[in-house]
Formats: structure tokens, sequence, C-alpha cells
């Protein structure tokens, strides 16, 4: 399609250009991983927008996928995502799934977090499937039982817990900058480029008080835990 006269393809790589020149981070977020997306990710190699994706893979297991009527996330995006990290090694990827979609067998499942622990995703959200009024997926057969759906569902988050655990370990001993959200009577409270406001995790740096909201800081990353960083400013 086109948008201004321009393929949707160059507008938004244009867009993203500009957006860099403003000095600003620039997330992007529920974006689908069409074949564009390829393009944009030497922007974020380059500094130019942040390494950070928000895409809504939804699942794993082609079958159900098929059912989602989602025939673009059917690609093997573990290629394509083993691809992107290659080009952005700082790459940061969020996405959201959807556990007990009716006919979603145990097999089904697991598939799924066979490739959660191989795309080792930085942040993930899950949902348990319900219906909605007049949605086709209603009309479907073999939906989940309750219980079943939050089983799954506990057993997705406690995966994912494992994964954001691991790979915030490996960020202890780097050098972060930090945009510092608030200061409060603890210390400074901000978010690294890993993190969207409101849904990501946070950088804390207790008993430092000396910035304000909106402050770059570089910071020395000393301890994690699942969702969450500590660090000292340099020179702080």
């Amino acid at each position: 399609g086109f948008w201004d006269g321009k393929p949707v393809k160059t507008k938004m790589l244009d867009l993203c250009e500009e957006l860099g020149k403003m000095g600003v981070w620039v997330r992007l977020h529920y974006v689908y991983p069409y074949p564009h997306v390829d393009d944009v990710i030497p922007l974020m190699a380059d500094g130019k927008i942040l390494p950070y994706l928000d895409i809504p893979f939804q699942h794993a297991s082609p079958r159900i996928l098929k059912l989602m009527k989602r025939p673009a996330h059917a690609e093997n995006t573990l290629a394509r995502i083993k691809k992107w990290r290659e080009i952005c090694p700082e790459l940061v990827l969020r996405s959201t799934f959807v556990v007990g979609f009716p006919g979603e067998t145990e097999e089904d499942f697991q598939m799924l977090l066979d490739w959660l622990e191989e795309a080792e995703l930085d942040r993930v959200g899950c949902f348990k499937y319900s219906p909605v009024e007049g949605a086709k997926a209603n009309d479907l057969p073999d939906h989940v039982p309750e219980d079943i759906q939050q089983e799954r569902h506990d057993r997705f988050m406690e995966k994912a817990q494992e994964i954001s655990t691991r790979k915030l370990a490996r960020r202890v001993g780097t050098r972060m900058t930090v945009l510092i959200d608030e200061v409060d009577d603890e210390g400074a409270i901000g978010r690294s480029i890993a993190d969207a406001p409101n849904i990501d995790g946070m950088v804390y740096l207790n008993e430092f008080f000396d910035c304000q909201p909106g402050d770059f800081l570089e910071v020395d990353i000393e301890h994690s835990d699942e969702y969450d960083l500590w660090g000292t400013p340099v020179n702080g």
C-alpha cells in the first residue's frame, strides 16, 4: 500500500530516520513481523531508534496460528529473530501470547514453551483466551477448560520468568544509559533502553538523589532479579 504517496515501507523508514534526528528515545510498539520490519533493524543498529521491538507473536504452533487467522506469523520467526540479533546484538524483544485458544492441545502448548526457550524474548505477556462477542473463534470446537487455561498460563509465565532472570543476569557488570523517571526517599528510579514505561522493568539507583526526572545517566549495573536491575551512576 501507499502512505502520503509513498510505499508504506519507504514512508515508515523515512519517519524512523526523522524521529531519530530529534535526540529522543523512539520505541516501536505493536509491530507485526512483516518483511519491511527487517529494514528497520539496521536503523536500530545505527542508534537512530531504540533497539526495541514489541511484536505480538501470539503463539508458535502453526496449527493454532492458522486457527487464529494469523498466516503472517507462520513464517520461520526464530530464524528472523536470529538474523535481527546478528545485525543488532542489543535488540530487545517484547511480545504477547495467548494460551488456551480453542483447539490448543498439550502438544501445541509445549511447542510454544520450546519456542519461547529458544527465542529468549526479553519481555513477554500472556493472556488466557476468553470469548469476545461476535468473534469467529467462539464457534471453533474444543474450547479449553478454564482450569487447563490457568495451568498453561502459570507454566508459561514460569518459563518466561526463568528466561528474564537469565537475560538480566547477563547485564550485571555492564554499563547502561538510564532515563530517570522519579526520585523518592530511597533514591532514583529509571529505565534502560530495554524498558518501556509502565510495562517493563526498572533500574533502581538506591541512595542516589543527585538527579531529576528526565535526566540521562550512565549506570554500572551491579544486581538483577527476575524483572529489574540495580546499579550505581558512573561518578555518582
